[in-house]
């Protein structure tokens, strides 16, 4: 295989090594497939131009051309021409299909779905990258740099993830990227043979053995910098999260502008929040509606669900819309009123989620919030809570008919993949109550009703704030065999039971309406704190029910008599609500020790029903991200550091005397040679100094002082070499930075960027250490030579 072929499929396999680090992100992982088989193709048209040849822009635009026409095929094929050459109509679907992928990325939690649109911007992402990589390391042959489109790739994956196997993606990703840097090296140094280094070598190389030792040592240098890289991040703190997660990641003080929510439990000390000795005030609020029994509070939806746990999946934030889009999958023909609603934070109420009606539609409030799309929520940033806040939603009250979600079409299969999910660790009690409960149901909302009668009416359940939360993955079975909770245990068991049967399902965490007061208002007390199911039906969206005995209110639309159903009586709910999924109010003089268990005392700035603490990035984190980030940026760098060493180390401080001449000179004279080298003139090993200060002088168009100061240096060089007496000559280390000098001038402006970051020279790097492994190599078989060799000792 010919070195340019080489580098062509190692450009190839490195891309797709670090595309690898895409892979938790998106599920299924299909997309790499097809990514892998156009960049073979993409990579494929670069050869063939370069063996044409064409010029190395030509090569680049032919190579982006077919790139656009393979994307066009694939996702545009029906709106180009041909099936494959993009016109107008094309470069819209295309535009559009960005779009909407883009709107998955930021309304799906990770993994997310293989959507049209991601499946674009997946592929066309790698195939960018995999063009960058090619031009760079293959037609303009400079492999180095192209580890930077390379590392842009990985960071994007990185800072995303948050997945324990980081550090797999990051051995593909280098391991790619070195296997890149030694196939270059291989090729150059296979063309270079003998190079003239200033003196004999005991065993110079030959034309079939000078490549392969120092390739061979650059693979184990390679091999050891790898382990090293591995290795010292384990030495550091702990750097959870991205590259990408500083922006606005956790909840609360983020830095705005994009960022996530990261997955935290809300549901905090619920059974405490429950029996606290005070129900202090949390909120009130007044509203135009005159039917205030639906004005559930909503703060947060949890839809990760990982068997131990429901909590919010890891979401991206985004500026706070004027008007927020219509709520997914709410039809035109479903009734609905438009209500506003004014709300008072209580200013010892603390805590991170705005609580408000669902689905809201506006908000006005002062302060940094962000919202996030898919939850319909907001959420503080840069520290901001609702201590105190006064705000005003314009929010709808969706009244669907039992007709309408009984006759509901499927949902998307991507909605469907997303949240009917369950972990494999579910007992298998769940599901098989699920099926026994709903057993002749026709259809998602019949079994919807038949699940939320059998917790609140028939199944003999009993509400009981006394019981332990539990966690682990036998919590829901424990909880349907003892049949004793509150609010969470029934919101998680039947989220889990809908799940298993299709039902998208999710748990949402908030409010009931709570208590009308004599002036008209509303308030909500700590007590008021609640959990249910939301369950997703194609045509309403997403629709609460009410599964909890003697709490919040039942939906009229869970009560209709319809076919298959009969709905008994269900009992008057009380007003007041269950459980609180967080933490009480600060104390003023009353901080009772239930409510510093919750830490909800007023010396603590964080706060109740859904919270999470976060005192910023330590400063042992930030300087640990601070050293790794200059250690990833300072490995395409050590060819020029190595390079800037040496020079320093030649042309510095020698001693002056006869004894140090040779040493002097011979460092002087291999500085010009090496640079000579930088700029492109390889050194011949068999000319003379005299002869070889004359080719850098002709190659390197010298002239004048420049020409000069080579000559002035070679002529010390073979005075050092003959001469019976060698004696030191003076202003060599300014001859060899004059030298240095005009080549720079009469170099092209690429060549002159070459030698400065990629040297050709830093090859002498390999051959020291190969030089180093062959002499110890040679002691250790003449030490075991003289061990065999021993006398036995015998007489003969």
């Amino acid at each position: 295989m010919s070195g340019r072929a080489r580098l062509t499929l190692c450009s190839t396999a490195a891309t797709l090594m670090a595309a690898c680090a895409l892979l938790p992100l998106i599920d299924p992982v299909t997309w790499l497939f097809q990514a892998a088989f156009l960049l073979a193709l993409q990579a494929g048209v670069g050869a063939l131009t370069r063996r044409v040849p064409l010029a190395r822009p030509l090569t680049v635009a032919a190579q982006a051309l077919v790139t656009l026409m393979l994307l066009t095929l694939v996702f545009a094929r029906q709106q180009a021409l041909l099936g494959f050459v993009p016109g107008p109509e094309a470069f819209q679907h295309l535009g559009d299909l960005l779009r909407t992928g883009t709107d998955d990325v930021g309304r799906y939690a990770i993994p997310a779905p293989l959507s049209d649109g991601i499946r674009l911007m997946l592929v066309g992402g790698v195939l960018v990258i995999g063009l960058a990589v090619d031009a760079l390391a293959v037609t303009f042959r400079s492999a180095a740099p192209a580890g930077l489109p390379l590392l842009a790739l990985y960071s994007v994956a990185a800072g995303l993830s948050g997945g324990g196997a980081a550090w797999l993606w990051f051995l593909l990703a280098a391991g790619g990227y070195l296997m890149l840097l030694l196939a270059e090296g291989r090729d150059r140094v296979s063309q270079w043979g003998r190079v003239f280094g200033g003196a004999p070598r005991a065993q110079g190389p030959d034309l079939s053995s000078g490549a392969t030792a120092p390739v061979r040592t650059g693979r184990r240098i390679g091999a050891v910098a790898l382990g090293v890289a591995l290795v010292v991040p384990l030495g550091l703190p702990a750097l959870d999260g991205g590259l990408l997660n500083a922006a606005g990641a956790g909840v609360g003080p983020g830095s705005g502008g994009g960022g996530t929510i990261s997955a935290v439990n809300p549901l905090v000390s619920l059974r405490d929040s429950l029996n606290v000795d005070e129900d202090r005030q949390v909120m009130s609020y007044r509203t135009n509606s005159e039917n205030t029994q639906d004005m559930y509070l909503r703060i947060v939806s949890l839809d990760d669900f990982d068997g131990t746990a429901w909590k919010p999946a890891q979401r991206h934030i985004q500026d706070v819309p004027d008007t927020f889009p219509t709520p997914i999958g709410l039809g035109a023909d479903v009734r609905r009123s438009e209500i506003r609603t004014r709300i008072a934070a209580a200013d010892w109420y603390a805590q991170d989620w705005l609580p408000m009606p669902y689905p809201a539609s506006h908000v006005s409030i002062k302060g940094s919030w962000r919202y996030e799309p898919v939850g319909r929520t907001l959420v503080g940033d840069h520290g901001q809570n609702t201590r105190g806040v006064q705000y005003d939603v314009t929010s709808l009250i969706v009244q669907p008919t039992a007709a309408q979600l009984a006759d509901a079409p499927e949902p998307s299969a991507a909605l469907r993949r997303e949240f009917t999910k369950v972990p494999e660790s579910l007992p298998s009690v769940v599901a098989r109550t699920a099926r026994k409960v709903t057993e002749g149901s026709a259809n998602h909302y019949e079994q919807a009703v038949k699940l939320q009668d059998y917790f609140a009416v028939n199944g003999g359940f009993t509400y009981d704030t006394q019981v332990q939360v539990g966690s682990g993955s036998a919590a829901i079975a424990r909880f349907l065999r003892d049949k004793q909770g509150f609010c969470v245990h029934f919101s998680f068991a039947m989220a889990s039971m809908a799940r298993t049967l299709g039902i998208p399902a999710r748990v949402a965490v908030g409010f009931t309406p709570g208590t009308q007061q004599a002036d008209g208002s509303m308030s909500v007390g700590l007590r008021d704190a609640h959990a249910w199911p939301e369950l997703y039906f194609e045509g309403v969206g997403w629709t609460r029910f009410e599964p909890t005995p003697n709490r919040g209110s039942v939906p009229d639309y869970t009560q209709t008599d319809t076919p298959g159903l009969n709905t008994p009586t269900l009992p008057t709910p009380s007003t007041s609500a269950s459980a609180a999924p967080s933490t009480a109010p600060s104390a003023g003089t009353t901080c009772s020790a239930q409510l510093k268990r919750l830490e909800g005392c007023a010396s603590q700035s964080a706060s109740a029903a859904v919270g999470s603490k976060d005192d910023g990035t330590p400063l042992f984190q930030v300087l640990g991200l601070t050293l790794l980030g200059l250690l990833v940026l300072a490995l395409p760098l050590l060819p020029m550091l190595w390079r800037l060493r040496v020079r320093s180390l030649r042309l510095g401080a020698h001693g002056r005397g006869e004894e140090d001449a040779a040493v002097y000179t011979l460092a002087a004279w291999l500085e010009v040679t090496d640079t000579a080298w930088d700029y492109g003139i390889v050194p011949d090993e068999s000319l003379t100094p005299r002869n070889a200060a004359a080719r850098i002088v002709r190659l390197g168009l010298l002239d004048g002082e420049a020409a000069e100061a080579v000559h002035r240096v070679a002529a010390a060089v073979e005075q050092v070499l003959y001469a019976p007496r060698p004696r030191p000559a003076a202003g060599l280390a300014e001859d060899a930075r004059r030298v240095a000098g005009a080549l720079r001038l009469t170099a092209g402006r690429t060549t002159r960027l070459r030698a400065v970051v990629a040297p050709r020279s830093a090859i002498r790097v390999a051959w020291a250490a190969s030089a180093r492994r062959a002499d110890v190599t040679a002691r250790l078989a003449a030490r075991r030579q003289s061990l065999l060799r021993r006398p036995s000792g015998q007489n003969g």
